[in-house]
Order: C-alpha cells, then structure tokens, then sequence
C-alpha cells in the first residue's frame, strides 16, 4: 500500500506579520471577495490589533506555509463560537473538510466545549455545505450590517 502521508496543520497564536499578510495579500475572487479583510474597514483595524486578536486568533500553517486562521470566543461557560478563514488559492478545492475538522479538534482539545457555533453569509452555499458536512447545524438567520451593507447570515451549531 502506497499511501501519501498526511501533513497536520499546526495551529499558533497569530504573529502581526501574519495578520498583515492575511489583511493585504489575501484576496478572493467574485462574491467571496466579501471576506477579504479590506472589505470592512472596521473588521481589518480589529484584525490587526494584537491587542484586540489576544491569545485567541490563531494561524494554520502546513509545512510552514500559512494556509488558514481561525478565532474563537467564549460565548457561554461551555458555548464557543469560531471565524475561520482559508488562503484564497486552497478554497473551493475540496481542502475545507480537512482544515475544518482540525480545527474543531483543536478547540475541543484547548477548551472542551459542548457546542461550537459559527456564523456564515447566507449567499456563501459552498461554506454552508461544508459546514453541514462537519456536522453543523442551522439555528437560524439574521440580518447584520458589514461592508458597508445589510447582509443575512447563517448561525450554525455544531454539538460536541
């Protein structure tokens, strides 16, 4: 049996360098550009802020290249609630399974959740399929003001 070997992400507090890099160099074609980080001036000086990213905004990397980040934020003593982001070019490829599922490993392994829940726009069909495919599931929409505009969300759940 040949089988290739899996590389594992490595998950470490996001370095200023990183976030600048994620801030300015990541950009995503057609509707996604949505979640490029110039696309709302409010979340991009947020992003930047080291203060602001403390202990719980976290880079991915794979063979020490970034390839993702996510964040997480207690809501509730065992609810946590996670933004997550891939580098443009791994998106739409079939590579979120596999980032994502490591990414709950790893909050479930730092915090012990009950619940993980996540918000996603509802025009973003390709994330919410994959998110369902995890295992997340809907809890409803709302409306909520971003990059310069009203745009509904998804808020998903996902039972530990």
């Amino acid at each position: 049996m040949n089988r290739k070997k899996e590389i594992a992400y490595k998950f470490s507090v996001m370095t200023q360098e990183q976030a600048e890099d994620i801030a300015f160099n990541w950009h995503y074609d057609g509707k996604y550009s949505f979640y490029d980080m110039e696309a709302d001036k409010v979340d991009l000086k947020e992003f930047l802020n080291p203060q602001q990213r403390g202990n719980s905004t976290f880079s991915a990397t794979e063979t020490n290249e970034l390839v993702g980040f996510f964040s997480y934020s207690k809501v509730t003593d065992r609810t946590f609630d996670i933004a997550l982001g891939m580098r443009p070019d791994l998106t739409g490829k079939g590579n979120g399974i596999k980032y994502l599922k490591a990414v709950i490993y790893f909050i479930k392994s730092e915090v012990k959740p009950e619940k993980i829940t996540l918000s996603v726009a509802t025009f973003n069909q390709r994330a919410i399929k994959l998110y369902r495919n995890a295992g997340f599931k809907d809890m409803g929409t709302y409306m909520q003001d971003t990059n310069g505009s009203t745009f509904e969300f998804l808020k998903m759940k996902y039972i530990c």
